[in-house]
């Protein structure tokens, strides 16, 4: 099944989108869940939702909507949890309510939820573009560049950002920037996952990195591993038995989060 895996283009372009999809959200993971946010990804997602709701509503590709409204979104949270004096779930969940609510709503003005927004809900990796794949390249590299260059100001604000602030680190610019990548890639990711699993891939790959005491990079580094070994394997288990690609790889991350609890224990 492997041989006859890689005779199909559709399948490598699948599996090169989903492995930098993991790289993306194996590194950025483990700063969210870190910091108690790693449900801003379920928020964000959400959000893509409506705006992908729009994009079909308005004939327009959904990417070019989504994009900028989910950037926009994850500025939204950041002002409200620092000027509004809003916890971080709250902000979350007042985001993630308006999204959901306006893409049901517009998904009801275009008559009812057609084929294409059905598989953003659940995702559609199989059916990635090149250009899709181009951008999760470019996006990619910037994450990698961005935690490489900021690494010791990341550590630091993901421990504890009062005291990062003290020591005199832009903590506010960085949480705007990681919001801004963590946007980037939840409107990559709704695609690649659907709009129900996205969070989780944000999610299970970090905690189970974090079930064994290590440095903060060999934490940053197995996140990205088990990442791609959800991918890897949901991708094997989709072709292999035709399930559903997104939850196969959620589901595979899964495993690897119960394994490494079950070793840990």
């Amino acid at each position: 099944m492997i041989l006859n895996f890689f005779q199909y283009s559709f399948l490598v372009k699948a599996l090169i989108a989903g492995s930098l999809l993991a790289i993306i959200t194996g590194l950025l993971g483990v700063f969210l869940v870190l910091r108690k946010l790693s449900l801003i990804g379920d928020g964000l997602s959400h959000v893509s939702f409506g705006a992908v709701a729009l994009g079909l509503l308005l004939g327009v590709y959904p990417y070019y909507i989504s994009l900028p409204l989910t950037v926009l979104a994850s500025f939204l949270v950041f002002r409200l949890m620092s000027k509004a004096k809003i916890y971080g779930d709250t902000a979350i969940g007042i985001i993630s309510a308006a999204g959901v609510s306006l893409g049901v709503i517009i998904a009801s003005l275009a008559g009812g939820f057609n084929v294409d927004l059905f598989s953003y809900l659940f995702g559609s990796l199989l059916a990635v573009s090149m250009m899709e794949i181009y951008f999760l390249l470019i996006l990619t590299t910037v994450t990698i560049y961005f935690i490489v260059y900021n690494y010791r100001a990341l550590f630091a604000l993901s421990f504890d950002e009062s005291s990062a602030k003290t020591m005199g680190l832009k903590t506010d610019k960085l949480n705007r920037l990681i919001l801004i990548l963590l946007a980037l890639t939840v409107a990559a990711a709704v695609k690649a996952v659907g709009v129900m699993l996205v969070s989780a891939l944000l999610i299970l790959p970090a905690a189970s990195a974090l079930q064994r005491t290590l440095s903060f990079k060999k934490t940053l580094l197995r996140s990205v591993f088990f990442a791609l070994l959800s991918v890897i394997f949901g991708l094997l288990a989709s072709v292999g038995f035709n399930l559903p690609t997104g939850a196969s790889i959620v589901v595979a991350g899964l495993f690897i989060f119960i394994i490494n609890y079950l070793l840990r224990s």
